[in-house]
Order: C-alpha cells, then structure tokens, then sequence
C-alpha cells in the first residue's frame, strides 16, 4: 500500500484480499435484503458497487483516490473462462449452432442500432456524433478496453478532447446498468413463461457454482487439485495459441484463447484417459463449478470496487440520457427480439439475461448475470457456451468494422 500525491494504491495482494471481503458482503446483503435475492442480482455485484461508493465518499471527504492494482484480476478472469472451456461438451456446441447464429444476428443488428441511438441523443445535445459513438458501442458493447483502446483517435481526429473520460464514464454507468439488469429480465422471462431446465438438465451440475445436494457432498482435495491441473493445462495451451495468432496478425485476449483451449482439449481427449491424478477430466465436475464460482465473483468484486465514480460527475447530462435511451434499447431488444428468436424456452430467458450484461457492460458481467439466474433455477449449459463465444470473440471483431464505419459516415 503506498500514499502518493494524493492517491493511495493498493497493491495486487490486498486487492485480492479486499475483493474477497467484497464478495462476503455482497452475500450477506443478498440473504439480508429480499429484492436483491428476488432479483438475482450477484453478489459480487452488491458488494462491489457498495464499496465503490465508500471509495467515493472518501474522495469527497479527504480528497484521497483510492486505486488498486489489478493484475491478480486478470489472472481470476483467465481462469473463469478456462473452465467454461472444459465444461463445453461437443454435443452442446452442435445443438447451439442455430442459436449460436441467432445471437450473433440480434447482437451485430443491436451494435447498429446502438450507435444510432448514441449519435441521435448526442445530437439533442448539439454534440458531434463521435460523442455519440463513444457513448455507443464503443464504450457500451465495447467496454474499457475498446474505450481506451479508440479514445485517443477519437480525440485526436475529431475533435472531442474529453473522448477518453466520455467513453470511461459510459462504459463504467453501463456497467453498473448491465449488472442489475440480467436477473430482473430472466426473473420476469421465466415467471411469466412458467420456464424451467429440462429434467434431466436440472439434475446436472450447474456450469458456476454448486448446487445444495454437492455443497453437503464436499470435495476431496484431489477432485479440487485435479480441476486446478486441467485449468493449468489448458492456460498453457491457450497462451500458446494466442502467440500463434498474434503472429498472424489478430490480437486477441488470453481468455478467449484459453477459452478456446478448454473447449478442444476436452472434445479431443478420450474421456476414460487416465491422468496424473488418476481421475478423469474433469468437465462438469463439482471442482471445476466451484473454481468457476469463484473466480468469477472475486473477479466482479473487484472490478466494481475499483470504479472510480467521483471522475464521472462532470459529463453526468449528456451521459446519463445517452444511457437511458440506449437501457431502454437493450431492455426491448432483449424481451421482444431475442428471447422470441432464441425459442421462448428456459436456455431462452438465461441467454435474455446474459445479453443484458454484454448489451451495456462486459463478458465477465454477462456471465454472473446468467450464474445468479442458474444458480436459482436451474443450469443452462448452451447458454454458457453460445454467449461467451458470441461476446467474447465475435464482438470485438464486428466492433473492429462497425467502428470506424461509423466515425466516417457521421
């Protein structure tokens, strides 16, 4: 921990540290306060956004600015998506095919429409339409990377000096957004729907998170040891790819390659092979859910603790109706388009719910979203498949063209 011109740091250790504290928080508000449950709003959730806002009464009192070093962050978010790889089984990736391509449809058509939105509300404003864009997909479906990643040329080409603290302030609100909105569109889906997983589905182990009858089974230490070496090998395997490709010239993020590493190294392996261990892979096992489980919380936790809200107060107008309008798009696209396309089914309304995250926030918001759903009523393993690769991989490579198609034609 270091106190510097008017900022103190928190280093990686007690960050993970503070975030875990988080994340107990956010669970025992959950089981405190009723709607939040009702809602199934993450726990993560909760707490980090809790703790983001004493962070900012700090600031407003004695002018320190807390910031975290995040690098054990990063490393939980590698880990969440390794195994969602190795819990990916080819039967599901065929069955998903056709949703796989609905998804993608609504979500390149909802990108478009989403800077359209963006640039006629910042015209209200009698902003440029770059302001717009900024608080579109490129803040929004785009997140902080994409954010900080085109602020600079924006800035520097168009005009709009404060292009980085626009796209930073959107991408940090809708994130927030992003985070409260999955569960409440799932609950309403599936209320309204009277929707449950197929019976035999509701009786497997959930993707994230375990189900009451596991967590009275407990885990030996081998299970957990044997999940944690399959996790290794494919990180391994999945950085290995992700230098192959970068070569090629295609930048990716590590966890989309280690994503891609589970999901062939557990379709690829004879499942009676023995391992080190002496147990089989370990897809769907509870090790792997609770591995899961964790890192993806502590992840979250993390993530929103660390906003920074006192930078946002400034560009709040202009910003918060860009955000408005572009919830309210979100919200119908999700209930009206894709939940109707996707088959008004269960897997349906968990995949309603982790659109509602991608739409405003981030993949890793998506994924809690759907895992406080599942955890409630039940697992949707197609759903925990088609989103992340849509999300994940295909986003950031229609963001790459719809971009600047759009800054050079408005």
């Amino acid at each position: 921990m270091e106190l510097l011109d008017g900022i103190l740091r928190i280093e990686s250790f007690l960050a993970v540290t503070i975030g875990i504290i988080v994340l107990f928080i956010g669970k025992r508000l959950n089981e405190k306060v009723g709607f939040l449950r009702e809602f199934s709003i993450p726990e993560p959730v909760t707490g980090g956004l809790l703790f983001s806002l004493l962070f900012a009464l700090i600031y407003v009192v004695s002018g320190f600015a807390v910031e975290f070093e995040l690098r054990a962050r990063d490393i939980l978010l590698v880990y969440f998506f390794t195994t969602i790889g190795i819990n990916a089984s080819a039967r599901d990736l065929l069955a998903g095919g056709r949703p796989l391509l609905i998804l993608l449809a609504v979500t390149i058509v909802f990108m478009l429409a989403q800077n359209l939105t963006g640039i006629g509300i910042a015209s209200l404003f009698d902003l440029p339409a770059a302001v717009g864009i900024t608080g579109g997909t490129v803040s929004l479906i785009g997140g902080h990377g994409t954010t900080i990643a085109w602020a600079p040329s924006i800035a520097a080409d168009y005009g709009i000096a404060n292009a980085m603290e626009i796209g930073i302030a959107s991408a940090t609100f809708g994130l927030i957004l992003a985070s409260v909105m999955g569960g409440p569109i799932a609950k309403f889906l599936i209320t309204r729907h009277q929707l449950a997983p197929a019976p035999q589905v509701a009786e497997e182990v959930q993707d994230i998170g375990l189900s009451e009858t596991q967590k009275k089974s407990g885990i030996d230490h081998l299970d957990f040891l044997s999940a944690i070496l399959a996790i290794h090998l494919c990180i391994i395997v999945g950085f290995l790819l992700n230098e192959v490709i970068a070569d090629l010239g295609l930048k990716l993020p590590l966890f989309v390659t280690c994503l891609f590493a589970g999901i062939l190294i557990t379709n690829l392996i004879p499942r009676k092979l023995p391992t080190l261990s002496g147990m089989p892979w370990p897809t769907r096992t509870p090790a792997i859910a609770l591995i899961a489980d964790v890192s993806l919380g502590a992840f979250l936790a993390m993530s929103l603790m660390s906003m920074q809200l006192w930078t946002l107060v400034d560009l709040a107008g202009p910003i918060f109706a860009i955000l408005a309008g572009q919830f309210v798009l979100a919200v119908s696209v999700t209930v009206f388009i894709l939940f109707p396309l996707m088959g008004r089914n269960y897997d349906a309304a968990v995949v309603a719910a982790g659109f509602g995250g991608v739409s405003l926030g981030s993949t890793p918001t998506a994924m809690a979203n759907m895992a406080a759903v599942t955890q409630r009523f039940g697992p949707s393993h197609r759903a925990f498949i088609i989103v992340p690769l849509v999300s994940a991989f295909f986003i950031d490579l229609v963001n790459a063209l719809v971009i600047p198609f759009f800054l050079r034609t408005f």
